[in-house]
């Protein structure tokens, strides 16, 4: 029997637009049966260690629908990214990664993010995890 396809999505910005396109891609696909591995980068890595991957927030560019965007998530029920990968765990198979180098490089609390990954890993070995993916995403 062969192995599920995989994706693989590095989520290395970290505005709420970016980190919610990363959390539905990555339920769906786990719902469809992959293997889904999300890869933290930089300020993912940085919102994740502060508790602030819920957060909803935009770049400067989109300030000025703010407000709107966000009354309607709310009244839409849009689940929060947190649970949203919280679910892909419960469909499918899904695991959250943060590169090793980013924990240094953002100064982060390495104890704290690996407490809410899967797995903290160098970038040799996410690379042979990403090897032979179905599908790979840079957001």
């Amino acid at each position: 029997m062969s192995a599920p396809p995989r994706m693989v999505i590095y989520a290395h910005n970290a505005t709420y637009d970016k980190l919610h396109q990363t959390a539905t891609l990555a339920l769906t696909a786990s719902a469809m049966g992959k293997d889904v591995v999300v890869v933290l980068l930089f300020w993912t890595i940085k919102k994740l260690a502060e508790g602030k991957l819920d957060d909803v927030d935009f770049p400067p560019e989109y300030q000025a629908w703010h407000e709107d965007v966000t009354r309607l998530l709310a009244e839409r029920k849009v689940p929060r990214i947190s649970d949203m990968f919280e679910e892909a765990r419960t469909v499918g198979t899904f695991r959250l990664i943060a590169c090793s180098a980013g924990l240094e490089y953002m100064g982060v609390d390495a104890g704290v993010v690996a407490a809410r990954v899967d797995e903290v890993l160098g970038l040799p070995a996410i690379l042979a995890l990403a090897s032979g993916a179905e599908t790979t995403l840079f957001i």
